[in-house]
């Protein structure tokens, strides 16, 4: 059985890992296409992973983005046909479920970001979307489940994975000097209306007190942070792995994205800083105090999270939850590749 998964952006790579670990142990063959964006295509190195690079990242510009998603989409097709996957899935990939339906292969479609547009796409294309439990109720409100074909997995996306990981059930040995990981803004995220850049004044303060590592999402933040005003901060210049933010973070801020939300589930102190609408996700993070939110955090807001946590042993409330919705995950797979 062949099993295609579409990785359009970095946080795909840790998504699908356990899933890969298993399917490769279970005899099936995975073929993966990927783009480039963001660290995808080193992620995806790093695992050791075979795949074919298929396209870029089309920016912000609305128009660029129309004439791309064809494009993108035939030479999916180009390329798939020959190999005739059983099923495909992916997260996030608006691209896979209209290659998916070009074929006559059916699609799995998992998505947590209720703003994103390109949803409205892959719903109604995918043979199966699965989303989050807390998504129920907008899903009632637009009627999603009376227009395209949905099922709930419970607890968080990060979950999922995590709870597959050698991660949880670790305590964390936190470095004795208080070390501060900064994920940036998505700058490039069609979902993204905020600010760019509206850190730096915060970072160059914290610099001052603490160490910090920023963790790009590209080259030009990458290149915009070695600037000399930023001297004496730590820019990560290949991804790090999880686990060694995990043992080393007193303090994670991420403005948005996956890995804020991975190192919340963890139990470290996190502080999203996302300047937009927070997603439903984010809002039950907020709200079941697994991690903070400001848009405008002081120093002294940041030295009283770091104070109120010596330490992070990890938090397993959605740890059964996640372990639930990967085996619900994985009998769909298996069932429609078979179908």
């Amino acid at each position: 059985m062949k099993i295609w998964i579409d990785l359009t952006n970095s946080p795909h790579i840790n998504f699908f890992k356990p899933f890969i670990n298993k399917w490769e142990v279970d005899g099936y063959e995975i073929i993966i296409t990927a783009r480039n964006l963001a660290n995808t295509i080193d992620l995806i190195k790093q695992n050791e992973w075979n795949y074919r690079e298929i396209g870029g990242h089309a920016g912000k510009n609305k128009i660029k983005k129309v004439l791309y998603f064809p494009r993108r989409v035939f030479l999916l097709k180009k390329y798939l046909k020959k190999i005739k996957p059983d099923i495909g899935i992916s997260h996030s990939s608006f691209y896979s479920p209209v290659v998916g339906k070009l074929l006559g292969v059916p699609t799995i479609y998992l998505n947590d970001n209720e703003h994103a547009k390109g949803n409205y796409l892959a719903f109604r294309f995918a043979t199966l979307n699965i989303i989050p439990e807390f998504l129920k109720s907008l899903s009632q409100k637009e009627q999603w489940d009376k227009k395209y074909k949905l099922m709930f997995y419970p607890g968080i996306k990060e979950g999922i994975y995590l709870s597959q990981s050698n991660i949880e059930g670790k305590d964390s040995l936190v470095e004795q000097k208080k070390h501060i990981y900064i994920r940036l803004e998505p700058w490039t995220a069609q979902y993204y209306r905020g600010k760019n850049n509206f850190m730096d004044e915060l970072i160059i303060k914290l610099k001052e007190q603490f160490p910090i590592t920023i963790l790009p999402r590209g080259e030009l933040q990458s290149k915009h942070y070695q600037s000399k005003c930023f001297e004496g901060i730590n820019v990560a210049l290949k991804p790090i792995p999880l686990e060694t933010i995990y043992f080393g973070c007193s303090l994670f801020i991420g403005a948005g994205g996956s890995m804020t939300r991975e190192l919340a589930y963890l139990g470290v102190p996190t502080l999203s800083v996302y300047q937009d609408t927070l997603l439903e996700v984010d809002k039950f993070l907020v709200g079941n105090k697994y991690m903070y939110h400001s848009t405008n955090p002081t120093i002294q807001e940041i030295e009283n999270i770091i104070g109120v946590h010596s330490s992070h042993p990890t938090n397993n409330k959605l740890s059964p939850k996640g372990i639930v919705a990967f085996e619900m995950i994985n009998k769909k797979v298996i069932e429609y590749a078979k179908n």
